[in-house]
């Protein structure tokens, strides 16, 4: 039997300098009754998305690299030699420094760094990005490098977490309107965002 289902996605363009939600697609195709707002009602895990706002950007704020800095693109193990995080591609690359890693999404690498930096630091700057979906004690381990984590996050935390980085590292809590005023030009409600230094 075939299944007539189609693929599904979610979209979100943020203003960086603003937080202003300025584009969102919730879900592809009509819209009907009981249809999932993806843009903040699932949350996925991000995989290799996460390394830029849980390792590596962490880990430049902390001092520990710079783009120029290099780690060895290496067989690695942990957990008593249980856990050995392999590449997408094949094999290793050797010495690499974090811009190479980066552009190969080098998981032994961003598993490494991560070890250096601490798991909870990752997740103490990710809250500071806005990202309220970690789970404190599932989710301080290694894994979370490579977007293993408990509940996932969803496209608007994401979206609003890299506009952070275009922002020159400041936060601010994405919004979908500005305000809201009555036939006199009262405001009744304005966004209130909060904005943090991260």
């Amino acid at each position: 039997t075939k299944v007539k289902e189609a693929a599904q996605s979610a979209m979100v363009v943020i203003d960086h300098k603003t937080g202003y939600v300025v584009g969102a697609v919730g879900t592809l195709g009509e819209k009907t009754t009981g249809n999932l707002n993806r843009v903040n009602e699932i949350r996925r895990q991000p995989g290799s998305s996460i390394k830029p706002i849980a390792v590596y950007g962490p880990a430049l704020q902390e001092g520990l690299i710079t783009a120029a800095s290099v780690y060895d693109d290496v067989k690695v193990t942990y957990n008593k030699g249980k856990w050995s995080p392999s590449n997408a591609y094949s094999g290793y690359k050797g010495l690499s420094n974090m811009r190479q890693a980066i552009k190969v999404s080098s998981n032994t690498v961003a598993v490494q760094l991560l070890d250096n930096l601490n798991p909870a630091k990752s997740l103490e700057y990710l809250r500071r990005l806005g990202v309220t979906s970690m789970v404190a004690d599932k989710d301080n381990n290694l894994s979370l490098a490579l977007g293993g984590i408990t509940r996932g996050i969803s496209p608007l935390q994401m979206a609003a977490a890299y506009a952070a980085i275009a922002n020159d590292g400041e936060y601010i809590e994405p919004t979908f309107y500005t305000k809201v005023v009555d036939s006199n030009g009262k405001i009744i409600i304005e966004a209130n965002q909060p904005k943090e230094r991260v």
